[in-house]
């Protein structure tokens, strides 16, 4: 280990032990701040100037090889970002990787660790700029992209590295092994035990989260010895890039090659993941993103062990309410923020066709469905906060997708564009809200990224939690939410997230949403149904980094 990288360890150390001590008590805890008060005033209103300091001009990572110049950013808010990134040659890359993973291996667990604290420390300390890069590329509004590009992330990032530091804190470097033999001198070996990383890690992140998704896999790898190139999408570099920037200057400073950490990026009409997905060397794969995409790593990238969060269908199931106003002012929320462009946003909402019951009487199915649609209209009534929480639409695709859906049901809200005040061009769009019948499963049952839902007719709760359990087994689900006053629905909701590996939120009517997840306390996904391969983060998302190589020779008796 080198002095630095010791030193780096040392500073860090306690909020390592309370990161592990969090992620085995699941309770709150965060070392990095969410409220923009808590940073220096200076460096909040500095933030919007440093962004555009780098725009229109090339951005500057360390240079591997031979390069060429990509770009072509468009800010969801309506303008060109004008900066420009160098594209490595896959093939030197990976062997530069090769070469520099020898010395971070050989650096040990604590090396590692202390390094990967270090760039999460300065990351934080950098979130109000990061919060204008994940703004102007994922379209994310001003105060989501600075929670969930900054500190949520970094959370994230922390969560990854305290459960690689306990699955490599748990394999002892060396140990005397001692048999005894009765009457006869015991068997004595000296054994080594020798974390070894998979290979080369290849993080494709996504247009919408590029730093929330994009922290687990980068630092899970980085940890347990394994180099990452980091392959942004295309309309989401920027982001990506300053966070590759930050830990090639902490890998340098600690004595290690800054290629460790490198970005790849490339153009929608140019492609690179592919390529760098099926080269022997990469070992391990992350991947947010569509459904074609993450089957295809899954079917072809063989030689790498692919973590692949994909689309789901998240659902919702109303049984009863207590307070029905309570309830739709929740869904109404967790239906506009971002604009439904969270891989936890719900879209189908069960609703039986006779209605639901409510501590004010009984209620029609068409009286909820109108009960949220009001709900959402008051929220998104104040334009400036609408647009706040709403965002702009990451792509056009988006946008064309809600006009595309108009007819698939009646329209029980439908969406409108909204003018943001400071960006006239930002695609802005409040939630199209369709009512539809049960029989009409193919519409509801594919994901419709976007602010779009289905409010679902069945005949009943039993039929609603039936449903729910064929299209989540079919195709997956991040998020479940239940709604009733009726305990024994209630565990048949528990019974039915159960079965389909969906977390269940159970109702909510407060400041707690189902789109929202807690690191150190929730686990984000499950794994165990076609939304997600694996949960960010336990244990399983870490262990399997790395090896275990033991030597073992005859030794002497102390």
């Amino acid at each position: 280990m080198t002095q630095s990288a010791q030193q780096m360890f040392d500073l860090h150390r306690e909020t390592l032990n309370q990161a592990v001590g969090a992620i085995s008590r699941r309770d709150f805890w965060t070392p990095y701040p969410e409220s923009m008060r808590k940073y220096p005033e200076d460096a909040v209103k500095a933030a919007p100037s440093k962004f555009e300091s780098l725009l229109n001009q090339p951005f500057t990572l360390n240079r591997i090889g031979s390069t060429q110049q990509v770009g072509g950013e468009v800010s969801p808010y309506g303008f060109e970002l004008g900066i420009t990134y160098d594209q490595p040659n896959p093939g030197e890359l990976i062997a530069a990787m090769q070469v520099a993973m020898r010395d971070w291996r050989d650096a040990g667990a604590e090396a590692r660790v202390g390094v990967c604290l270090e760039i999460l420390s300065r990351l934080n300390t950098m979130s109000p700029e990061i919060a204008q890069a994940v703004m102007h590329t994922s379209g994310q509004g001003p105060l989501m992209a600075f929670q969930a590009g900054g500190p949520h992330a970094q959370d994230r990032g922390l969560e990854a590295v305290a459960h690689a530091w306990q699955a490599m804190a748990q394999i002892p470097a060396t140990t005397k092994w001692v048999k005894p033999q009765g009457k006869h001198e015991p068997i004595v070996m000296d054994k080594r035990f020798h974390i070894v990383p998979r290979g080369i890690s290849l993080v494709v992140a996504c247009s919408t989260f590029p730093t929330w998704n994009t922290y687990p896999g980068l630092f899970a790898s980085l940890a347990t010895g394994n180099p990452v190139i980091v392959k942004p999408h295309p309309g989401a570099i920027l982001p990506v890039a300053i966070t590759t920037r930050v830990a090639q200057q902490v890998l340098e400073e600690a004595g290690f090659d800054p290629c460790l950490v490198s970005l790849a990026p490339d153009t929608v009409d140019a492609p690179l993941t592919k390529t760098l997905a099926l080269d022997p060397a990469v070992k391990l794969i992350d991947f947010t993103g569509s459904n074609a995409f993450g089957d295809w790593l899954i079917e072809n990238a063989t030689q790498a062990q692919v973590f692949a969060e994909k689309a789901g269908v998240n659902t919702v199931i109303i049984d009863s309410v207590e307070n029905l106003k309570a309830v739709t002012a929740n869904l109404a929320f967790s239906l506009s923020l971002y604009s439904g462009q969270m891989c936890t946003t719900p879209q189908a909402i069960y609703v039986p066709k006779n209605g639901i019951e409510t501590a004010d009487g009984p209620l029609s199915f068409d009286d909820v469905a109108a009960a949220l649609a009001k709900a959402v209209q008051a929220f998104l009534s104040d334009n400036d906060r609408a647009c706040t929480v709403l965002g702009a639409l990451q792509s056009r695709e988006t946008q064309a997708r809600i006009d595309a859906c108009r007819d698939l049901g009646d329209i029980a809200l439908d969406s409108e564009s909204r003018t943001h005040a400071h960006f006239p061009d930002a695609r802005i769009h409040t939630p199209l809200i369709l009512k539809v019948d049960a029989a009409q499963k193919t519409t509801y049952s594919e994901e419709r990224f976007g602010p779009i839902s289905f409010v679902i007719a069945t005949e009943n709760t039993a039929h609603s939690i039936e449903l729910a359990r064929e299209v989540i087994r079919e195709k997956g689900a991040i998020t479940l939410g239940g709604y009733t006053t009726d305990e024994a629905v209630a565990e048949q909701f528990e019974a039915l997230a159960m079965d389909v590996a969906a977390p269940l939120s159970l109702n909510l009517d407060g400041g707690i949403f189902v789109n929202q997840s807690a690191a150190f306390s929730d686990f984000h996904a499950t794994g165990g149904n076609p939304a997600a391969n694996a949960s960010l983060c336990n244990q399983a998302f870490v262990a399997s980094r790395f090896v275990v190589v033991q030597s073992r020779r005859h030794g002497q008796p102390n």
